[in-house]
């Protein structure tokens, strides 16, 4: 019998080896204008070498305009941005795995964007919480203006010029970010949304912009590429949020969400295990019962039995793992193989959550296990007469 984790899947067009998919994590690495670099290439190759079915970006920025969120993230809003990406791509299909990108506007949480000074989001709400220091962020958010419904054109427009250049780039599939707090999200949550126009006031109306956008992305990209969601409930700035309707208001998202044009739906809380609203189903488990595409399902799910006991009840068709990625890139060959999977430790991501801090930190590890290894003479001596 095939192992949950290690059987075949089909998504859309693309064929994945496993079930196991790394997780989109922020890396703020590329240069000062965008572009993705060698040692990106490198970063995600280890995944699909390591033996992950399917590799997914860090969020990309999709417009010159209000779309970044953090300094040194990637973009895909012009061809030098696109021809960036054409090694990172060709290195993750080297090693046999797909790689599909992930489509983000920050809207009012963004903290660091060099092509405006001001933020914009569905209303005027200065958003929860503090930026993050670990993507060079300091104090509270900034105060966002109301987008008009012209600029709500020109983002939807941004994601759909963005997936054309991903597709062009040679990704497999984008992923619209529609969840943590981001722009899409921010339209579909109470509180953050108070427009009284056809973008707000009902659970339907604050979808909208959701729905606008896969159908854009879809007419741009064509039938055969591989389009999908992610969806949540936390945030990045308010981790506890919750849709306030329960499972109520969830099969009217995961309803409408059923109806679009999308080939799979990402959904992903801080313990993908647990139940969405207290007690009964998990968020994935909600999203299966409404949608007929793959669910991948995220959160903490790095321990190998809560991985595939999750798949085996049917709650999900995928695992994508962030923090269990981080710490072993190799994470399906070491299940795969039976050894030992290691705890994962902040400080990989601390006090800037980028390539070089984690490369310092394995250096670090590196060398203090050569020295708890093989001890120098002296310390070998006391050892053995303590022993």
């Amino acid at each position: 019998m095939t192992h949950p984790l290690f059987a075949p899947l089909r998504i859309g067009s693309v064929s994945l080896q496993n079930r196991l998919a790394v997780a989109p994590m922020t890396r703020v690495s590329a240069t000062a204008d965008g572009r993705a670099t060698q040692r990106m290439a490198q970063y995600y190759a280890s995944f699909a070498e390591g033996g992950f079915g399917l590799v997914i970006t860090e969020g990309i920025y999709t417009d010159q305009a209000y779309s970044q969120g953090y300094l040194f993230q990637p973009g895909l809003s012009d061809a030098v941005q696109r021809d960036a990406w054409r090694p990172v791509i060709a290195a993750v299909h080297d090693r046999g795995a797909p790689m599909f990108a992930q489509l983000m506007h920050a809207g009012a949480i963004s903290q660091g964007n060099p092509y405006r000074s001001e933020t914009r989001g569905p209303s005027a709400v200065r958003p929860k919480g503090q930026q993050m220091s670990f993507y060079r962020g300091t104090g509270q958010y900034r105060l966002p203006i109301a987008m008009s419904e012209a600029e709500i054109a020109e983002a939807v427009n941004g994601f759909a010029r963005a997936a054309v250049l991903a597709r062009e780039a040679g990704f497999d599939g984008v992923e619209l970010h529609g969840a943590n707090g981001y722009l899409l999200d921010q339209f579909l949550t109470e509180g953050v949304n108070l427009r009284d126009d056809g973008y707000g006031s009902t659970v339907e109306g604050r979808m909208r912009l959701i729905v606008e956008t896969v159908a854009a992305v879809r007419g741009a990209v064509g039938a055969d590429f591989v389009v999908g969601v992610r969806i949540s409930q936390g945030k990045v700035n308010d981790f506890a949020h919750k849709w306030r309707g329960g499972e109520q208001e969830a099969a009217i998202i995961f309803g409408t969400l059923s109806k679009l044009p999308i080939d799979y739906l990402h959904t992903t809380e801080f313990e993908a295990w647990r139940p969405a609203f207290g007690e009964g189903p998990t968020l994935a488990a909600l999203a299966r019962q409404h949608v007929a595409v793959p669910v991948i399902a995220n959160g903490s799910l790095h321990d190998p039995a809560r991985a595939s006991d999750l798949l085996a009840r049917g709650e999900a068709d995928i695992v994508s793992l962030g923090r269990g990625a981080l710490t072993h890139a190799d994470w399906p060959r070491r299940v795969a193989a039976g050894e030992p999977i290691e705890a994962f430790d902040p400080k990989l991501l601390a006090p800037i959550a980028d390539l070089e801090n984690a490369d310092r930190y394995r250096r670090f590890s590196s060398q203090r296990k050569s020295l708890t290894l093989d001890p120098p003479p002296s310390s070998r001596c006391q050892d053995a007469t303590h022993r």
